[in-house]
């Protein structure tokens, strides 16, 4: 009988601190859409790592923090940033639990966007350290965007390719 109270109480813990991790992880993501939308750069900025990178919806948009800092500042000084709000998320944990990834599908004035990045434990608290936002495009509807994109992308890949 002890061996079984022994084995449900490690069990237990376990569960709770893989539930500890992932309600943290959850409030970061979840404040960090949050600053965006009330265009708190300051907040919004110190929920990433100080060597970050964040890649946007478009081919161009790779940035390390700074960069991305730069770009973001006059939407954030406008008072209106970026509005994303979390549909669904998948977190993944790390064995050690310092690491983490997942991926969510967000509700934007893009309508659904999908977001996924890598975060690190930093002492107590978690950064994000590389973000990928992508819109997503219905399989049916591929076609038509191809034909859209085609015009500006095929010049960027000539250029990419030298």
């Amino acid at each position: 009988m002890n061996k079984t109270l022994l084995l449900s109480l490690l069990t237990s813990s376990f569960t709770l601190a893989q539930t500890k991790e992932n309600i943290e992880i959850n409030a970061l993501l979840n404040n960090w859409h949050k600053a965006a939308s009330e265009a708190k750069y300051a907040p919004y900025f110190k929920a990433m790592a100080a060597q970050s990178v964040f890649i946007g919806t478009d081919a161009t948009e790779n940035w390390n923090k700074e960069a991305f800092m730069n770009f973001a500042k006059p939407y954030f000084d406008k008072g209106k940033a970026w509005h994303f709000s979390a549909l669904e998320r998948n977190i993944y944990l790390s064995s050690d639990k310092k690491m983490a990834w997942f991926d969510e599908l967000l509700k934007t004035q893009m309508k659904i966007c999908r977001g996924s990045g890598v975060l690190i434990k930093e002492g107590k608290n978690w950064k994000i350290k590389h973000y990928v936002l992508s819109m997503t495009i219905p399989n049916n509807n591929t076609g038509e965007v191809i034909k859209i994109k085609a015009p500006i992308e095929d010049a960027l890949i000539e250029k990419l390719e030298k």
